[in-house]
């Protein structure tokens, strides 16, 4: 039991402490339109999400590479359901670091996308 305990957690990525995030990391990870959307459809979520539920324009090795991004800027925490990769916003924890951040950046882009789809 002990050994199927520690394979698990070995599949578990290393998650960042929030508070040792620079606003600089964040804010870098935040600029591609893709994280963007990654983030606005976990804010959107009721649920953790695996990565492939969330349609995006890019490959799969790309995707991966976004997935990663925002894991090391503190925004994500991902873990293992059997052999689907699930991602969870850390909103509570990022809500303590950076207040207000996630639901402007959500707010925001929401609108960016509205205006698109009018145009």
């Amino acid at each position: 039991m002990a050994a199927a305990r520690q394979s698990e957690r070995g599949r578990i990525p290393p998650h960042p402490d929030v508070r040792a995030i620079s606003t600089q990391q964040v804010l870098e990870a935040l600029v591609d339109p893709v994280r963007r959307h990654i983030v606005g459809e976990l804010y959107a979520a009721r649920e953790d999400l695996s990565c492939g539920t969330i349609e995006l324009p890019v490959s799969k090795s790309t995707a991966t590479h976004h997935f990663h991004v925002l894991r090391e800027a503190g925004l994500i925490r991902q873990y293992y359901v059997g052999t689907s990769r699930m991602n969870a916003l850390r909103r509570d924890e990022f809500d303590e670091v950076f207040p207000g951040l996630l639901r402007a950046l959500v707010t925001g882009h929401a609108r960016e996308s509205d205006a698109r789809r009018e145009a």
